[in-house]
This record gives structure tokens, C-alpha cells and sequence, in this order.
């Protein structure tokens, strides 16, 4: 019965090199964001003498809306694969900046990259509220703040649990 276990042990535990195909599924559609970026860059580019500044300021948003997806990507790639499948060899890459990115931490990191990207996509509606009815306007606001309630609650409960840890860790001591 003891053999039995370990075998669904192993298996389980091996199972997480699974979530590499999704890992590098990511790196395929971060590649083609980027093709999407340079696009929408290029557009910019070649309007930037015709955009009026209400057009320009939407455009750059757009541009730094695309920069915070991407780094989203990233953030969820690596620190995925560091906490759940393998940690990273420190001679051939230098990811000692991810080493405190916990399951914890990445989850406010990425409610709050969810946030900074509802609020470029709110002021872009703002930008071009006379599109929009009121109801439309108020519906994305409420998601918005939805958005920042949920990053708030999550900040706030890994505080408690970092607290709870270190009330622990004194007991222990």
C-alpha cells in the first residue's frame, strides 16, 4: 500500500511540468503581442501629425495599456514557473528579482496590474464619454472599482497571513 502511495505521490508531483506547455503558450502569445504592439505602434507613428491631442493622449494609452498586458504576461510566466514548477538556475539567468514573488504576492502583483489596466481602459472611455450613455459609463465604473475593491481585500488578507505567519514563527522561537 506504501508503494502504491509514492507512486501517486510521484505522479502527482510530476504532474506540475505540465503547466510548462501553458508557460510556453505564453511566451508564443507575448510574441505575438508584440507583432500586435509594433502595429499599433507603427499606426502612431505614421499619424502623428494628423492625431489631434485627445487622439494622441488615447493612442499612447493604448500603447501603455499593451507595455502593462505584456508585463503581465511576463510576471505570470516566470514567477508561475519558479513557484510551481522548477526554480530558475541562477548561473544562466538572473531572476534574483523574482525569488520574493510568492503565490501570495503574485496574486496582489497581478490584481494590481488588472487595476492599472481598467483604470488606462476607464480614462479611455472618459476620454470619449459622448460615446457612451450614462448607463454604459456607470457600468464600467463600477466594474473598475470592482477591479480596485478586489485588489484592496487581496492586499489586505496577505497582510493578516503575513502576521499570522510571523505571530507563528515567534511561537516557534
Amino acid at each position: 500500500m506504501k508503494s502504491l502511495e509514492l507512486l501517486v505521490e510521484k505522479i502527482i508531483l510530476s504532474s506540475r511540468w505540465i503547466l510548462v506547455a501553458f508557460y510556453l503558450g505564453l511566451v508564443a502569445a507575448l510574441a505575438v503581442y508584440a507583432v500586435s504592439f509594433a502595429a499599433k505602434f507603427w499606426k502612431v507613428a505614421a499619424n502623428v501629425f494628423t492625431l489631434d491631442e485627445n487622439g494622441m493622449i488615447l493612442a499612447m494609452l493604448g500603447l501603455i495599456d499593451a507595455a502593462l498586458v505584456a508585463s503581465l504576461i511576463v510576471m505570470v510566466m516566470i514567477s508561475g514557473y519558479e513557484n510551481f514548477v522548477s526554480r530558475f538556475d541562477e548561473t544562466e539567468a538572473d531572476v534574483s528579482f523574482l525569488g520574493k514573488l510568492d503565490a501570495g504576492s503574485l496574486k496582489i502583483k497581478v490584481a494590481s496590474s488588472i487595476v492599472a489596466i481598467s483604470s488606462i481602459h476607464l480614462l479611455q472611455i472618459f476620454l470619449n464619454a459622448n460615446q457612451y450613455t450614462d448607463g454604459k459609463l456607470l457600468w464600467y465604473t463600477i466594474i473598475h472599482l470592482a477591479f480596485v475593491v478586489s485588489a484592496v481585500m487581496l492586499g489586505w488578507l496577505e497582510k493578516i497571513m503575513a502576521s499570522v505567519k510571523a505571530d507563528k514563527n515567534e511561537l516557534k522561537i
